[in-house]
């Protein structure tokens, strides 16, 4: 009997779409509701109780967030609180953990992840700030998608708590930001930490204050009060306008077949033999705007805004819907003076809020490049348009070949450089590509921005430091094609632990530690018979048995 193929997993959705989740706008504010219906998960075999989530959930999460940053500019704070009655939320779905592969496990906790990244990118880059109404028990992930909040209000009714269950009641961790963000962000004292997150029942009341845990409790009376008032006070000195009209953001339109994807501005290509999938972005084409009424007028259609949606789609489709598929051949195609001119547009209206949001889109995006577990070769061949934010790719890449025609200038590619690749797009450790790659050396570093806008041939490229090789027209062919068989010879598993230590390496944040020990602890527990084996804890959770633990410390 053939086992069916899964579902192929859309992360397109609207509002109109939500089973779980409710945006409603009422002038500075957003109010985020959670009621998640309980058989509405993704795939079959559980039920979503005490608002539990899976990646569904997620994903309206998402989407809500994007449609908040650009389709309501003038909301400055947003509530994230809960529908139901005396519960907030209890996080991840347990029996979805218990049932899904493990590629499934570590694709629905890199993507919360992120998502709840992006709350904090949003606060710190576009001034767009969260108050979590915690009106019910919250625990697990629910008191992880807290803990992304600026503040927490929780409610002070005897019996509401806040905890991070995980190690007692099921063998795993926190480990999509949980015990990261107690420590790194709310500095929750080491010893109090180790109790709060070893107990099943958490902390509720003025301990949860006194802790850290919450910032803020109020009684059942005083608690909507409480959090408006929270609310407001964010709201203070943000710069999101007062008065602004948003821009729609119509569905991301794609053509399908077996083996590719093709947007508006982006193409995904897959070679199953090779196991490669190329994605190729193209340069803006046409008469492009250079002022805000040419900007607000393109909407969502402006090539900028348009390209890190229809890219981040493309990755996020292949993450999750080909697995296989272990490098990602990066290319480029048009004129690079158009994306240069594109770009000068961004640099000169940076402070508008559309244009803010559209780079942060942008950032996001290419960030999701950096923590994605797949090869990252960049190709800079004839017809490229390696320039400026689309540069990003080649300084993204784990390698970079640039093809060199010293007897062919007119057809021989270019690399050029300019402001976007030195600090307007950060990965999520708050360095630029460039900052990475020459570990914040002056030297190198001063070579580059000596160049900025002066487009580079391949022996120029090479000798700044810029790309991996340069072969002519003659190797060329081969030089690539063997590189790309020794990767796909080599073990996945430890390509993906290498090239997440080579691609972040010296500078740490919060949002590194969180990436690293989802990969380095959560992964390696959720393969553990102590969590997945058959007396494993998520295998007998809500049987009424006993896990049966290996008691050997590995």
């Amino acid at each position: 009997m053939t086992t069916p193929a899964p579902t192929r997993v859309d992360y397109r959705t609207d509002p109109t779409q939500y089973r779980h989740w409710t945006l409603a706008v009422d002038g500075p504010v957003a109010r985020l509701s959670l009621d998640i219906a309980e058989d509405g998960g993704i795939r079959p075999g559980y039920k979503l109780k005490l608002n539990s989530y899976d990646l569904g959930v997620d994903i309206e999460l998402h989407d809500a967030l994007n449609r908040i940053r650009f389709e309501h500019p003038t909301v400055r704070t947003v509530i994230v609180t809960s529908a139901k009655d005396r519960i907030f939320c209890s996080g991840a779905n347990i029996f979805m953990l218990g049932v899904s592969s493990h590629a499934w496990k570590v694709n629905f906790c890199k993507f919360t992840n992120e998502t709840r990244n992006g709350i904090e990118d949003s606060s710190k880059h576009s001034g767009l700030k969260f108050v979590a109404a915690v009106n019910g028990a919250c625990a697990g992930g629910g008191y992880e998608l807290a803990l992304a909040c600026d503040e927490i209000v929780l409610v002070d009714d005897r019996s509401s708590a806040v905890s991070l269950p995980e190690v007692p009641l099921l063998g795993v961790l926190p480990g999509t930001g949980g015990l990261t963000r107690v420590t790194d962000k709310r500095h929750v004292r080491h010893d109090l930490a180790d109790i709060f997150c070893t107990s099943v029942e958490g902390v509720r009341g003025q301990r949860a204050v006194d802790w850290r845990l919450v910032d803020r409790i109020a009684k059942p009376a005083q608690f909507a009060a409480a959090v408006d008032e929270t609310a407001a006070r964010l709201a203070e000195g943000s710069p999101r306008p007062a008065n602004a009209q948003g821009v729609p953001l119509t569905r991301v339109e794609r053509e399908e077949s077996a083996d590719s994807l093709r947007y508006a501005h982006v193409s995904v290509d897959i070679d199953r033999t090779r196991r490669t999938a190329t994605l190729t972005l193209k340069a803006p084409t046409g008469a492009q705007p250079t002022d805000i009424a040419g900007i607000e007028a393109a909407g969502a259609a402006w090539w900028p805004l348009a390209l890190a949606r229809q890219l981040d789609d493309a990755i996020l489709n292949l993450r999750t819907n080909e697995l296989d598929i272990g490098t990602w051949l990066l290319k480029t195609e048009g004129d690079g003076d158009a994306v240069l001119a594109s770009d000068a547009t961004l640099i000169a209206h940076q402070d508008h809020w559309l244009v803010r949001e559209t780079i942060g889109a942008l950032r996001r995006t290419f960030a999701r490049l950096d923590v994605s577990s797949r090869s990252l070769f960049a190709l800079v061949d004839s017809g490229s348009a390696f320039a400026g934010s689309l540069a990003e790719l080649a300084l993204a890449a784990d390698r970079t070949y640039m093809l060199a025609l010293p007897d062919d200038a007119e057809r021989a590619p270019k690399l050029t450089l300019n402001e976007f690749n030195f600090g307007l797009l950060p990965m999520v450790n708050d360095q630029s590509r460039l900052q990475r790659r020459f570990y914040e050396e002056t030297a190198p570093l001063e070579a580059a921005r000596a160049v900025a806008g002066k487009p580079l041939d391949a022996d120029a490229a090479l000798a700044l430091g810029l790309v991996t090789a340069a072969p002519d027209d003659i190797d060329w062919d081969d030089e690539i094609r063997i590189a790309i068989e020794e990767r796909a010879a080599m073990s996945p598993d430890s390509l993906t632990g290498l090239e997440a230590n080579l691609r972040f390496a010296s500078k740490e944040n919060m949002n590194t530690r969180i990436f690293g020990r989802l990969t380095a602890w959560q992964n390696w527990i959720f393969n553990r018979p102590n969590a997945v084996g058959d007396k494993g804890a998520l295998k007998v959770y809500g049987t009424g048995q006993k896990a049966g633990f290996d008691l050997n410390r590995v």
